[in-house]
């Protein structure tokens, strides 16, 4: 019997899959230039930090979440907006579309330094992996092109190996981000490859947020502008601008122009309602009116919030009420009689006042039957003479003053009109 002889070469990463696993995961490391031993682990820590795993074959299971659209496979290039800089608003597509990729890339300036967008990506989803894109944002325009050009190069290696590439950009990849001119250097290389982008939020919506700016409303225009190092003291083409009162303008990367921007705004009566946001999302960050920081530049990235002048808001008028009818708040009544005599033994009602004795029959009015009651007491012709009582006229018992209709002209029941 031949002794057991045993394997020279076992794949140890991937002993316990199935053959045709086996074979995807060599696949997928050949196109990614990971090791099969990586792969796994990136694989094991997002389910282990997602919190769920796989139902056993043959479980229902429900539908994916139409509100994420899938991701095509690779190659393909998707610029995906993470945000101002706060992980918190990442949104769930982005997330998505990040922990499908192959290949996340980030811009940097240089290798050794950890990006804005490397940042959010960390903190957001540390269980994805990122590669910078070394790229000149300061130098002057052949230095800045040059490095678009080497950091398309680089994401075209990346999808010749069919790899799917998603590029984490700061607020959105469509509004001032370096995702246009890259894409436009790896479709010159590469015209076939599909391109998609998903959108972030942008800087001047959280800043509105936080400082409770309405940006725009009715029909007022919103203009979104930059200021560069052409615009001088940052307000050649922010002056006209300013001349229009039904513009709302939102200015970015005018923070070493700071206050020149703030003077511009004070001429046009907007510096009051005008605010800033510098690192939002980041220790230091800060939200402020522009009157309080307007005396020393703020950083690059700051953003401004200028809306146009508006009215005051008017609170909403009170409802209309209706005025209470005559009869219920005070009835109209004529001179009350004098009481008549009490029946013989009826007794005094507690708290009413004895009445007087009954006067003689000289004093009594000249009148048959039972008191007519004040509600239907009509004068007719002049009223009586006073009677003569020992030849002195009785002063008659006064009775009280007839009650005219509220009054609702201006104001009812005492409180202030409309308009008032």
């Amino acid at each position: 019997m031949a002794p057991y002889a045993y394997p020279t070469s076992v794949r140890k990463s991937s002993v316990y899959l199935p053959d045709p696993l086996k074979a995807e995961l060599a696949a997928l490391a050949g196109r990614t230039g990971r090791s099969e031993a990586e792969l796994i682990r990136l694989a094991i820590e997002r389910l282990v930090r997602s919190g769920t795993a796989a139902p056993p074959a043959g479980t229902p299971t429900a539908p994916a979440d139409s509100a994420i659209p899938p991701v095509g496979p690779g190659p393909r290039l998707v610029g995906v907006g993470v945000g101002p800089s706060d992980p918190d608003l990442v949104t769930g597509r982005a997330l998505a579309v990040l922990r499908a990729a192959d290949r996340v890339v980030a811009p940097s300036t240089g290798v050794d330094a950890i990006g804005r967008a490397e940042t959010v990506v960390r903190e957001a989803a540390p269980d994805v992996g990122v590669d910078r894109l070394v790229i000149d944002i300061r130098g002057d325009g052949p230095a800045r092109d040059a490095s678009i050009a080497a950091a398309a190069a680089g994401v075209v290696a990346y999808l010749d190996r069919g790899e799917l590439v998603a590029v984490a950009l700061l607020g959105d990849p469509n509004v001032w981000s370096v995702f246009p001119r890259l894409t436009a250097a790896v479709t010159a290389a590469r015209p076939g490859v599909p391109v998609e982008t998903v959108p972030g939020i942008m800087a001047f919506q959280e800043l509105a947020a936080r400082a409770s700016t309405v940006v725009a409303d009715g029909e007022e225009e919103l203009t979104l502008l930059t200021l560069g190092d052409s615009d001088g003291d940052g307000t050649r083409r922010l002056e006209p601008l300013l001349d229009d009162t039904g513009r709302s303008l939102v200015v970015y990367k005018g923070g070493r122009h700071l206050p020149a921007v703030a003077a511009a705004l004070e001429r046009h009566g907007r510096l009051g309602h005008a605010v800033l946001g510098e690192n939002l999302g980041l220790p230091g960050g800060r939200t402020l009116p522009v009157a309080a920081c307007a005396d020393r530049p703020a950083s690059y990235l700051a953003t401004v919030i200028a809306p146009p002048p508006r009215p005051p808001s008017t609170p909403p008028a009170p409802p209309a009420t209706s005025p209470t009818p005559a009869a219920a708040s005070a009835p109209v009544t004529g001179p009350t009689p004098a009481p008549g005599p009490a029946p013989a033994g009826a007794p005094t009602p507690a708290g009413a006042p004895t009445p007087a004795a009954a006067p003689t029959s000289a004093a009594r009015p000249r009148s048959a039957g039972p008191p007519t009651p004040a509600a239907a007491l009509t004068p007719a012709g002049p009223p009586d003479p006073p009677p003569v009582v020992g030849g002195t006229p009785a002063t008659p018992v006064p009775g009280p003053e007839a009650a005219g209709s509220v009054e609702t002209g201006g104001s009812i029941s005492g409180q202030p009109g409309r308009g008032t």
